[in-house]
């Protein structure tokens, strides 16, 4: 389902309880090594409290094991930090750092653009192409690997839900399973983010968890729960749909409410709400 999309324009615990989620969370976040050197994928906990902070970070809350930032800023110290990655667009005002052949463009020979974000599609409708933009894309995921993050978020897996004419389900597939394939190699969990209607294809893709926007607003968290055994980070925008997602998954998905900026903490609109 395509919806308004939230994205970035680029505390010590106390206490036993807290105490004992930090070292769970420790002992989840260790990657083992296989043998020949390189680490084994670890999943998130599913149903740990989680915090989205995409637009800026901060100190995690209490009770927040899981948090997600962007590749940018460095990850939480003692939590399972998500990276998140812009793969299927490039940054506004970012076209002339790709090669020219890899922005999508119409008929008419013009660079495609995501109105919203002002960002301009990548092609990925040849397999020679997908394997150049990925190895783009894989660089920014080794960088994430090498700051410590345990997993990375590739956003914009939907774009070619908004340009059904020019990109297909399966171009956004055969492209998820190189940055998959990439990331873990380098010891990095894959989510998928939003797209429930690929769930299902989760054998093929080679992801490992989700991340929601929306889900409870949108009745869609049990695609993403089936698909990917509870390891679901959902993130509403509204009263509405945080209600709709405790209602029916507090106990068992990863569930937050932000504000649509994702503000940094302590910044005018900033909104936090959990279960």
């Amino acid at each position: 389902m395509t919806r308004v999309r939230t994205r970035r324009a680029g505390a010590a615990l106390a206490g036993a309880a807290v105490v004992a989620a930090a070292l769970l969370v420790a002992l989840v976040v260790v990657p083992r090594d296989d043998g020949d050197g390189a680490r084994e994928p670890v999943l998130p906990p599913p149903g740990a409290g989680v915090d989205y902070q995409i637009g800026g970070a901060y100190d995690p809350p209490p009770g927040v094991e899981v948090v997600v930032r962007d590749r940018g800023d460095a990850p939480a110290p003692g939590a399972y930090n998500v990276c998140y990655v812009n793969a299927f667009q490039a940054q506004p005002g970012a076209e002339d750092r790709w090669d020219t052949d890899l922005l999508l463009r119409d008929a008419a020979g013009e660079v495609v653009y995501d109105e919203d974000w002002g960002e301009a599609v990548l092609d990925l409708r040849t397999a020679g192409k997908r394997e150049r933009i990925a190895a783009k894309v894989g660089r920014w995921i080794d960088g994430c690997a090498e700051r410590g993050y345990q997993a990375v978020e590739p956003d914009n897996l939907d774009t070619y839900t908004r340009f059904p004419r020019l990109l297909t389900a399966g171009d956004a597939r055969a492209y998820a399973a190189l940055l998959a394939d990439r990331a873990h190699a380098r010891g990095l969990a894959v989510a998928q983010k939003n797209t429930a209607e690929l769930a299902p294809d989760r054998a093929r893709t080679g992801l490992d968890f989700a991340v929601a926007e929306e889900c409870g607003e949108y009745d869609e968290c049990a695609a993403y729960s089936a698909a990917f055994d509870d390891r679901v980070l959902v993130v509403e925008y509204t009263p509405d749909g945080l209600a709709a997602a405790c209602g029916r998954w507090a106990d068992r998905l990863s569930i937050v409410r932000r504000d649509r900026a994702v503000s940094p903490e302590g910044a005018a609109g900033y909104v936090r709400e959990t279960c």
